[in-house]
């Protein structure tokens, strides 16, 4: 069987050191480039070992576990052996993350365009004698790395935003409703006359509160910002409170005083009828996971009062 062996290297060369890339990215680590090329041309030589010793001790599974611990010491250096076995589990994960969606792909063409596209596909045998198309491989290997990485990405912001989700409870109008709120550490809105803090509430929610007519007359009334259509129901308990936007700009938001506010706050229940809750039109998030945001002050007056 004839083994390119400049292009297995080439590519390996090139894998390789994406792999280690999305490594460091992951662990979030300082790396120079010298430390990366060196454990790439670290890791791409156990290709020709296992090509021309097939039964050395590299090629068992201690020898590639003791050599891709030698890989990780030499890219990233030796922190301790916590961190570098953090590195070396974040390794071994992108590898068989990204090798596990090369080899779905495999299957998955092979099935769909069968034997009568080996020439166009570049199909060729691997050492083990397996066909893998060149191909597929150089251009799935980028798609399932960026795939990876943006889905990991992703999780890392929704564990940073379910971490600061907590159970409220909103009573107003003689009614009790439960949803899911946000601690947004950016929301510094305070009404300016009674020192209350704000929490935004998004219209899906807010509107359970209000019969039909009476939320199309308080919708309205925002929308036309004309106070005179407010319904009575809720005309002693509104406010209407300033604020500057993004772009510098002035606005309005319009709240109502509820009767009280309780938040399932870790092992804590939080409860203040010490605050108003602004109305956002529309949905606060395209995927509904909260429909508030907390301000940030209601949390830390509260762990102050508990100290």
């Amino acid at each position: 069987m004839i083994i390119y062996l400049d292009l297995i290297i080439l590519l390996n060369l090139l894998f390789n050191v994406m792999i280690l890339l999305l490594t460091k990215y992951l662990a979030r680590v300082q790396l120079t480039i010298y430390r990366l090329l060196l454990g790439t041309i670290i890791a791409t030589l156990l290709v020709p070992i296992l090509i021309y010793f097939p039964q050395s001790f590299f090629n068992s599974f201690l020898g590639k576990a003791l050599y891709s611990i030698f890989i990780i010491i030499c890219t990233f250096g030796y922190r301790g052996v916590q961190q570098s076995l953090k590195q070396l589990f974040l390794f071994y994960f992108i590898s068989f993350t990204v090798g596990g969606g090369l080899f779905g792909l495999h299957y998955l063409v092979q099935d769909i365009t069968g034997s009568q596209t080996t020439n166009f596909l570049l199909n060729v045998r691997n050492i083990y004698g397996d066909q893998v198309s060149l191909l597929l491989i150089i251009i799935g290997f980028p798609i399932v790395w960026l795939f990876t990485k943006n889905r990991m990405d992703r999780h890392v912001k929704d564990k940073i935003k379910y971490d600061q989700m907590y159970k409220c409870v909103l009573s107003f109008n003689n009614q009790l409703h439960q949803t899911i709120g946000y601690i947004d550490s950016g929301n510094h809105l305070v009404d300016p006359l009674s020192n209350r803090p704000v929490v935004v509430s998004d219209e899906p929610f807010i509107r359970k509160f209000f019969n039909e007519e009476d939320w199309m007359m308080l919708r309205n009334a925002i929308v036309n910002n004309d106070i005179s259509t407010i319904p009575s129901v809720v005309k002693s308990r509104i406010s209407i409170v300033p604020f500057q936007g993004v772009g510098g700009s002035n606005d309005f938001l319009y709240t109502i005083r509820p009767d009280k506010l309780t938040i399932f706050y870790e092992e804590n229940i939080i409860e203040t009828n010490n605050v108003l809750i602004g109305i956002q039109l529309g949905n606060l998030t395209a995927d509904q996971h909260y429909h508030c945001l907390l301000h940030p002050q209601i949390i830390h007056l509260h762990a102050i009062k508990s100290a």
